[in-house]
């Protein structure tokens, strides 16, 4: 199947420099426009301004955790459709339940394959096929 994610811009919120930079590669390698973001507060600075079409966010960062981060973004009228997929190294049936409650659209859990992340996009962003 040969997906295009040409021009899908995608936000990923994430602490770790390695998580950013794995996303970024595997996004950028199949046409997605990627802006990276190191906590909630730098995301939100960033949102407005990139508009992106889905949002990964890890669930533990300082400051601003992946929940209050979520919740953030889908309390604004703007970007309340916007897809959040949250991130945890945990698999944890809590933190799936918390997630939904914030409002994400889909929990994966770390280390996460190429895969997994575009079917996540796939799933959530119209404008893919």
């Amino acid at each position: 199947m040969d997906d295009n994610f040409e021009g899908v811009k995608v936000m990923v919120i994430d602490d770790s420099k390695t998580i950013r930079r794995t996303a970024e590669t595997l996004l950028s390698k199949v046409g997605c426009e990627v802006v990276t973001a190191t906590d909630g507060f730098d995301a939100l600075a960033k949102i407005a301004d990139t508009q992106p079409a889905i949002i990964f966010v890890d669930i533990m960062m300082p400051r601003l955790d992946g929940y209050q981060t979520c919740a953030l973004i889908k309390n604004n009228n703007a970007f309340k459709s916007t897809p959040v997929i949250m991130l945890s190294s945990k698999d944890g049936l809590f933190d799936r339940a918390k997630g939904r409650i914030v409002g994400s659209d889909q929990y994966l859990t770390k280390p996460f394959s190429k895969d997994e992340l575009l079917s996540a996009i796939r799933d959530h962003v119209k404008a893919v096929g």
